[in-house]
């Protein structure tokens, strides 16, 4: 595979092109992606909260490029180091070189922000979220991204290496702990001294090379298996936060799409079962047990935090998640089952 273009700095052509896409152009030319005289036809992709990101149609071929935003488009403020983009980048070609075919092949880069990657059609790679909110739990494929996710874990723990390349704690603070746990403390004065417990947990376990945001939203399903999107989190840190984190989807799913509860049920256990299968770099109980404690935090989260879940809508749908977080977090589990029964006799009540 060839390595990523560095941008340099060059001039940029006269041409009209559309508003707001001038500085992405310019940085594509200076990488060479783009010719001098080309201005290709480009469009912004709708739908996430943290970067610009642009669809450009380059002679040689469709290609996306990102740029971070200092403060995300929620409606609670929310900001972050922009310098995210570089490690997410990272993330992608360390994850690349451990699971193949798992991310993005990035191909160039530059200081101020921006990075270009392959372009995957929606065609041909359809979106993790999209199926499960169609009702298509599919349990095999829930497997794969769990035995993937272990795979980065594992070829990342107790490196020295990755510990120094991701040293990215002052970010992952602002994009996951404050926003998610301490946030919904301030929300939940009763549970608070708990989140504040389970935010510094996490921040002071330092094992493996940590996504940040394993969320059907950014997992696609590719012909060959899952792609992974959008690691601006990425972090040296606890993988129990990755599991925990896409476990909370799967779980929330089944209020969104009730009728497919069974089968986001199945996907739980699929992911977790064949994930823990894959640790071998601590006790698994260990790792469980972290998971289980962080999932009723997380679930509040998506309610009462800055980043609630938009397809949580009605106060039926968010009392539920209240009732069974907070009996969680005040009599905590060891074990990712129990989260799993105890979610499934809330949504039976």
């Amino acid at each position: 595979m060839s390595e990523p273009r560095r941008a340099v700095a060059t001039a940029a052509s006269p041409e009209a092109v559309p508003p707001g896409f001038e500085p992405i152009l310019s940085f594509l030319r200076s990488c060479g992606l783009a010719g001098p005289a080309e201005t290709p036809a480009a469009e912004p992709l709708t739908g996430g909260v943290s970067s610009d990101i642009w669809k450009v149609a380059l002679a040689s071929g469709t290609i996306c490029v990102k740029r971070a935003l200092p403060r995300l488009r929620v409606a609670q403020v929310w900001e972050a180091p922009v310098g995210r983009n570089r490690y997410e980048r990272l993330w992608m070609g360390t994850a690349t070189g451990l699971v193949p075919g798992i991310a993005p092949r990035v191909l160039a880069w530059d200081e101020a922000g921006y990075f270009a990657m392959e372009y995957l059609d929606p065609v041909s790679h359809p979106l993790w979220k999209a199926e499960l909110a169609a009702g298509r739990a599919d349990a095999a494929f829930a497997a794969r991204v769990g035995r993937a996710l272990a795979r980065i874990h594992a070829g990342t723990a107790n490196s020295v290496e990755i510990a120094t390349q991701f040293r990215t704690d002052a970010s992952f603070h602002a994009l996951r702990l404050e926003p998610y746990l301490l946030a919904t403390g301030r929300a939940h004065p009763a549970l608070a001294a708990r989140l504040d417990e389970l935010a510094a947990i996490t921040a002071n376990t330092r094992i493996a090379l940590v996504h940040g945001d394993v969320s059907p939203k950014n997992i696609l399903l590719g012909p060959a298996g899952p792609v992974v999107l959008d690691a601006e989190c990425a972090w040296y840190g606890d993988p129990a936060f990755d599991i925990a984190f896409c476990l909370n989807h799967l779980l929330l799913k089944c209020l969104w799409v009730p009728a497919a509860r069974a089968g986001f049920l199945a996907c739980f256990d699929a992911f977790s079962d064949t994930y823990l299968s894959g640790v071998d770099w601590e006790p698994r109980g260990k790792i469980e047990a972290r998971a289980a404690a962080l999932l009723p935090g997380l679930l509040l989260a998506r309610v009462d935090g800055k980043s609630p879940a938009e397809y949580l809508t009605t106060d039926q749908q968010k009392d539920t998640v209240r009732r069974a977080a907070t009996a969680l977090l005040q009599r905590p589990v060891e074990r990712l089952a129990a989260v799993r029964n105890a979610w499934e006799k809330e949504l039976s009540k």
